[in-house]
């Protein structure tokens, strides 16, 4: 009976290495249980999240010195217009 436990889990273990190195190959990231996030992949998701609000928030800036050139051409614009029509 030992005998046969031993060997069934023996087998076990070297079916979840198999396992390990497939998920390796194919760029996954195994846990310790299903459902369950590591702390590194945790971490990595809080880190994309902030990446992504900050490119967010660099765009909104970026629009909105846009709009301010706009509105500084436009009056430099109608300044012009008028000195040479008022000259």
């Amino acid at each position: 009976m030992k005998d046969k436990a031993g060997k069934t889990q023996g087998q076990a273990k070297q079916k979840m290495r198999e396992g390990q190195e497939q998920a390796k190959q194919h760029g996954h990231q195994q846990t310790q249980e299903p459902g369950r996030q590591t702390t590194q992949e945790r971490g990595r998701q809080t880190t994309q999240q902030r990446g992504q609000q900050a490119t967010q928030e660099r765009g909104q800036q970026m629009r909105e010195r846009g709009r301010q050139n706009m509105d500084d051409t436009e009056q430099e614009m109608q300044d012009r217009f008028n000195q040479d029509y008022d000259a």
